[in-house]
């Protein structure tokens, strides 16, 4: 079981804010900010984001309640600033409820949205 988990980013601040619009309809909120580390969630920081050399790109998936928030997530990320890696939709090819969406943030980590309900 995760507690948390860590991206290095290349522009704290721009990530910050990115990350504050497009996981807002997932609930999340900035909850620590250290300057050059910022931790967000809902209860308790579970996401951080810290200055540091990307080397390697990571895909992070978010759980979302229902369908709708996997688009809600996926319209807030575009907004600020982040580049389509998959619209909102089914992917079968997981499984048959698998709904997700997927973006880019700014520095080519694929951010995902997903619920497993069915609609």
């Amino acid at each position: 079981m995760l507690d948390h988990i860590g991206l290095a980013v290349s522009d704290v601040a721009e990530s910050k804010r990115f990350f504050q619009s497009a996981l807002a309809p997932l609930g999340y909120k900035v909850l620590m900010d250290f300057g050059e580390a910022v931790g967000l969630g809902d209860s308790r920081p579970d996401f951080w984001i810290a200055k540091g050399a990307a080397s390697a790109k990571s895909h992070i998936a978010f759980a979302a309640a229902n369908r709708t928030m996997v688009k809600a997530f996926y319209d807030a990320a575009i907004a600020a600033g982040g580049k389509d890696n998959g619209a909102p939709g089914l992917r079968p090819q997981y499984h048959p409820n698998y709904y997700g969406a997927f973006v880019f943030d700014r520095d080519g980590n694929n951010i995902e949205a997903v619920c497993h309900q069915p609609e």
